[in-house]
């Protein structure tokens, strides 16, 4: 276990490696970067003040330039600007200084933020780290039982009507059901009964623990129900079918003949091995909450979390944002999916991670 558990950590860092390039490259042809906005910014405010001023003239207006729209500006300005965000550097220059200071976990400064990376980071990542856990967790505690029931009431009515229920609440989109709690539970037309934004209160930092705690959870109520509505679907589904084809199997039948009870069979010897093709899709369940599926959610509840800063960074081409935020997330995905494979052993005592050679 030792040695796999090694050589998935060394894995992580050539992974790592590959996805910064990549994304570096693809950045970099993009248009629009930060220089580019410094200028336009300039070049805004400078219009501004002509035609308050009753048209200043603008300097060096003869001047050349790489960047659209700098032909009016000083190029002494330009270069300042260049020397500003770090391109007055070669593009490989740039990526080698900053693999160098991410093996330190330092991602530098944001552009726009007047801020430390890891601050802004660490500073929103807490929210983040709330909504895919809690929302992860609860559509696990409520799936695979769900799920279970099912199979062992396969062709039933409660299975129909599950079915149903649960197909519908896939149908409808996270952002939706969320303002539809917010219009019903939030003060919108009917009840005012949870806070329509932020984490928690502005008098959090003077209430007891108790207090703090159902704070916090009266906070995450509606994110989270409007989160996990869409999820219950696929994780039930799966739970059940995964149980149904361990039910037909040689060995349940086994087991039944020599007497055992159909809830020993059941948790005994079928939850076992059908858990695994579950816990298989836990990385990919929670990944898909803390990365893509809160960000419509944090928009809607003045949530200020990870996927809303990466966004807007992303649409600033806030590089230094932009690539501290993909490197957390990558970092998190990989020792999420580690996480998920050890948890087979756990299940099931058969699987030796040591004889694996990849």
């Amino acid at each position: 276990m030792a040695a796999y558990i090694l050589r998935r950590l060394l894995l992580i860092i050539p992974t790592l490696l590959g996805i910064i390039i990549i994304n570096f490259v693809i950045i970099q042809a993009a248009p629009g970067g930060p220089v580019e906005q410094a200028i336009a910014r300039i070049e805004g405010f400078k219009g501004a003040t002509s035609r308050i001023g009753g048209g200043a003239s603008e300097a060096a207006s003869g001047s050349a330039s790489s960047y659209r729209g700098a032909q009016g500006l000083d190029p002494e300005l330009v270069k300042e600007i260049e020397h500003m965000y770090g391109f007055d550097k070669s593009a490989p220059e740039r990526l080698w200084i900053m693999i160098k200071n991410y093996a330190h976990f330092d991602f530098g400064n944001s552009f726009f933020r007047d801020a430390k990376v890891i601050d802004l980071i660490a500073e929103k990542l807490p929210v983040s780290i709330s909504l895919g856990l809690w929302s992860t967790l609860i559509m696990y505690l409520v799936s695979i039982p769900l799920g279970i029931a099912k199979a062992t009431r396969h062709g039933s009515a409660f299975d129909v009507w599950s079915s149903s229920a649960i197909i519908v609440g896939y149908a409808i989109p996270a952002f939706l059901f969320a303002i539809l709690l917010i219009v019903v539970f939030a003060g919108g037309s009917y009840w005012d009964w949870f806070p329509l934004r932020g984490l928690t209160s502005d008098n959090f930092a003077q209430l007891s623990w108790a207090g703090k705690i159902g704070d916090y959870f009266w906070h995450l109520a509606l994110p989270i129900t409007a989160l996990v509505i869409g999820n219950f679907a696929t994780m039930t589904l799966l739970t059940k079918n995964s149980f149904l084809d361990e039910i037909g199997k040689q060995y349940v039948i086994t087991a039944k003949a020599k007497g055992l009870s159909n809830r020993r069979v059941l948790y005994g010897h079928v939850f076992r091995n059908a858990m695994l093709l579950v816990i298989a899709g836990f990385p990919s369940a929670f990944i898909s909450i803390f990365f893509t599926g809160s960000l419509l959610v944090e928009v809607i509840f003045s949530l200020d979390g990870l996927g809303l800063m990466s966004f807007e960074s992303a649409m600033n081409r806030d590089y230094p944002v932009v690539f501290g935020s993909l490197f957390i997330f990558t970092l998190i995905g990989l020792l999420v999916k580690l996480i998920g494979d050890l948890t087979y052993s756990l299940v099931d005592p058969r699987i030796d991670f040591d004889s694996r050679k990849h």
